[in-house]
């Protein structure tokens, strides 16, 4: 058997599940889609959202990419993210990044990974130049690389809170709140590593005065 025919066999499966379990599950799923959190994840295929966080479909508007950025001109992302707090009216928008990602650990290296993806990890390298000394100050470099995850996730956490998409709901109804979330792939916990509430303190520079 093919593995994309295992992939449709165990879906006919799943849906029988649970359709077993609760006859109405997909007539309430296709009538409503009203989550109140907004993911953005990493692409890694160990990192799940609905698995690792117990929730069912149709509770978390999901993203991912590499490495869980904030990228401002990446319009995929924002199509995403305009649509969830303007149409959707999320409560909440996590980051959330993982521990052993490679995304990141690229980015701690001077390889040449070719010019798409060298574009992209600059973007985790602009994140270690800014806390270079904190990070230099670790000894230990799985240490390092770990604080670095958090550091990066912090950082898409205040790219979030610089868009007119975020600023904009939070004036017109005070949500969402942002966090910041970092994944133990050895243990399957989250680790909350930073948060900002509707309406945070950001630097004057990136604030919008006629949204």
């Amino acid at each position: 058997m093919r593995p994309y025919n295992k992939l449709l066999l165990d879906n006919k499966a799943w849906a029988k599940e649970r359709i077993e379990v609760d006859p109405d599950f997909f007539n309430r799923l296709s009538a409503l889609q009203s989550p109140e959190f907004l993911w953005i994840g990493c692409s890694d295929s160990r990192v799940p959202a609905n698995q690792i966080t117990g929730t069912e479909p149709g509770e978390i508007f999901v993203h991912r990419n590499i490495a869980n950025m904030v990228i401002h001109t990446d319009t995929n992302l924002f199509s995403v993210l305009d649509y969830a707090v303007t149409h959707l009216e999320v409560k909440h928008i996590i980051v959330c990044g993982h521990y052993g990602c490679g995304g990141v650990k690229a980015a701690m290296s001077n390889h040449d990974f070719n010019q798409i993806l060298n574009m992209w990890l600059r973007n985790i390298k602009d994140v270690y130049r800014m806390y270079q000394a904190e990070l230099d100050e670790i000894p230990d470099e799985e240490a390092k690389f770990a604080r670095l995850t958090e550091l990066n996730v912090k950082e898409q956490v205040i790219h979030l809170a610089k868009t007119s998409v975020v600023q904009r709901a939070w004036k017109k109804r005070q949500a969402p709140d942002l966090h910041g979330w970092v994944y133990g792939l050895k243990d399957g916990i989250i680790n909350p590593i930073f948060e900002m509430k509707a309406n945070s303190v950001i630097d004057p520079l990136y604030q919008y005065d006629d949204l």
